[in-house]
């Protein structure tokens, strides 16, 4: 619940409001206290503490298994009806950045996505994703700086809980994480990104997972694109409202012999030509049992090169996680 929902709810409830509201979610997502009831404001209300102990859930999820790489962390998150989810913490030099889960599996089918193999098994609560927060920071203490919706499924094909975790997260009486600081990243339901655009909550910064630079490569490997193709996926991102110095980010996984030749980087900037974006170079990680994988390291820099010469913004994302399968396209392979 954000803070509005729960006063409201406290004041239906219990003829409180707004203080014990307040109090409630400063001990839980401020300073991540499971044991809110000794805070001062409940001490002082027992009747009070006694109703909310009976009535609230809370429910993290519950850290089942840690794999590190170096500073990088991933999460195995059990569920409370048995299914598990992944989530990532990663260090870095201005702030941690954490990767979450917004469904347990995935529908999009992605060729070289180890999550788009499992299929949906269902969608996460807005609990559940918010959770993965609260584990991350109040649980194993890191100081989590970013939120990232780019871990297991497609935030927008849970839009009303993924919309309610980013209410959350973003909430003053919440994680106070500013919206620049959230980010989302789609496969490319258009749909979802219209509705995302709406201005009544919190907007997040969008991240698009475009990885082609033509409908017949891209319908290929990202079967989203026989109903979302590409021309009606830029017309989304155009109406995308960003701040005066925002963009959008493309995330480009390079596959070898698919989609990293030179007049591939060439098509990809004309197609990104209209839109103020930043490109992610993502060489293709390994996937059990599947044909993909990445270009030599020169192809890469090669690719990068010439999309800078169009103007492009193209950056490469260092490879991290890799050898726990924690990497871009690679969670959910070993549960």
């Amino acid at each position: 619940m954000t803070f509005d929902d729960l006063a409201a709810e406290m004041a239906a409830r219990y003829g409180k409001g707004r203080y014990h509201a307040a109090a409630l979610c400063r001990e839980i997502h401020r300073n991540g206290n499971p044991d809110w009831h000794r805070a001062d404001a409940f001490r002082a209300s027992p009747g009070l503490t006694r109703r909310l102990m009976r009535d609230l859930d809370f429910q993290t999820g519950q850290i089942l298994r840690k794999q590190t790489e170096g500073d990088l962390v991933k999460l195995a998150v059990g569920l409370r009806d048995g299914e598990t989810v992944e989530s990532v913490i990663i260090p870095m030099a201005a702030r941690t950045t954490l990767c979450i889960s917004s469904q347990a599996g995935c529908r999009m089918g992605c060729r070289f996505c180890e999550t788009g193999r499992m299929g949906l098994r269902r969608n996460l609560t807005a609990g559940e994703i918010v959770g993965q927060v609260y584990l991350a920071r109040s649980v194993l203490g890191y100081p989590v700086g970013n939120v990232v919706f780019m871990g297991m499924g497609e935030p927008l094909d849970n839009f009303a809980s993924v919309r309610q975790a980013v209410r959350v997260l973003a909430g003053d009486h919440g994680f106070n994480l500013a919206r620049r600081r959230i980010t989302l990243s789609t496969a490319g339901l258009v749909d979802g990104i219209r509705r995302l655009a709406d201005p009544d909550g919190p907007l997040p910064r969008l991240a698009v997972s475009l990885n082609a630079s033509n409908d017949r490569i891209r319908s290929r490997i990202m079967p989203v694109n026989r109903v979302h193709p590409m021309a009606d996926l830029r017309r989304a991102l155009l109406a995308y409202p960003l701040d005066p110095k925002g963009a959008i980010f493309v995330e480009y996984v390079l596959i070898k012999g698919v989609n990293d030749r030179p007049e591939h980087a060439d098509e990809l900037a004309d197609f990104l030509s209209p839109l103020r974006v930043k490109v992610n170079l993502i060489p293709c990680n390994p996937r059990s049992d599947h044909p993909f994988g990445p270009p030599a390291p020169e192809a890469v820099e090669g690719f990068r090169e010439r999309l800078t010469r169009h103007k492009i913004f193209v950056r490469g994302r260092a490879v991290k996680g890799r050898n726990v399968m924690a990497a871009c396209g690679q969670l959910g392979g070993n549960l």
